[in-house]
């Protein structure tokens, strides 16, 4: 119990111990500055500097911008930044998919992939009558007559339901000799139009450019989108004066013919005319001549 008591005494007579620090000046040796301290007030006051350091340091980074740079930790405005890209991520990838879509449509019309369907029109009208539900109305005379009315007034009309056809007169692109008709047989969905080099190529009728570049086999190719989902298309030219995405006005020059591509054996423009999503005849809108 002694030996205790003495080695308790000993410490404490050394954690109290004084000592002397002094700051001397290294030539004159005169005394600047000095001060008495124990080790005990030393471990005092390193242990208040490290809790005063810690302290400040978690202040610093829950009350600053700088907890954004520790691992683990984000702020508000960073999350909702992340969302926000998310979103328009999600959305870029969605309209991405609609633009291969509508592309896919488009190189169709290009290249006059459409498919056919063939049906069996003896298997047909058999099952036509074996249909209960068809009832046979025979007609009379003044009703073939408006039949006969109705279908030569539809016959040429491309836009259905339209208010004011007057709106929807198609301007001739060009002006010339046709070399190649319209045939659906042969897949050749348009009209060819002899016409000097450089001629003016213009807009048969008001709308926005889809598609204005170049290709390997119809040279300078201008796409117009129309009202009423109407689209035409203007092959073999030799430069082009739209971008895509410009709109255009009836008569508005959007190219100059010429003799490009692979397929072409001399000047001419390649016009088409689909609706819907369909080709159909252009000489049965628009007179060439």
């Amino acid at each position: 119990m002694a030996k205790k008591r003495k080695k308790d005494k000993k410490l404490a007579k050394k954690l109290l111990h004084k000592y002397r620090l002094v700051v001397l000046n290294e030539d004159t040796f005169e005394e600047r500055f000095a001060i008495k301290l124990t080790r005990l007030n030393v471990f005092v006051l390193v242990s208040l500097s490290a809790i005063f350091l810690i302290f400040f340091t978690i202040l610093l980074i829950a009350f600053t911008p700088l907890r954004e740079y520790i691992p683990g930790y984000s702020s508000t405005q960073l999350k909702k930044q992340a969302s926000n890209l998310n979103y328009k991520t999600d959305s870029l990838v969605n309209e991405l998919e609609l633009n291969k879509q509508y592309y896919a449509s488009i190189r169709k019309v290009l290249t006059g992939d459409v498919s056919t369907v063939e049906f069996d029109r003896d298997s047909i009208i058999e099952a036509a009558k074996n249909d209960v539900g068809i009832i046979d109305v025979t007609t009379n005379k003044e009703d073939s007559i408006l039949r006969e009315k109705v279908d030569k007034e539809d016959k040429y009309n491309l836009f259905e339901g339209a208010g004011d056809k007057s709106n929807y007169i198609l301007f001739p692109p060009v002006n010339g000799t046709i070399s190649e008709s319209y045939n659906i047989e042969d897949k050749h969905f348009a009209v060819d139009v002899v016409v000097p080099n450089n001629t003016p190529v213009k807009a048969t009728a008001d709308g926005t450019v889809i598609f204005a570049e170049w290709t390997v086999e119809t040279g300078y190719v201008v796409i117009i989108e129309h009202n009423q989902e109407l689209i035409s298309v203007y092959k073999h030219n030799s430069s082009i004066t739209k971008s895509q995405g410009d709109l255009v006005k009836a008569g508005e020059v959007v190219a100059m013919s010429g003799n490009t591509g692979d397929l072409t054996t001399g000047p001419h423009l390649h016009f088409e005319l689909w609706s819907k999503g369909y080709p159909v005849n252009p000489t049965n809108f628009i007179d060439f001549q």
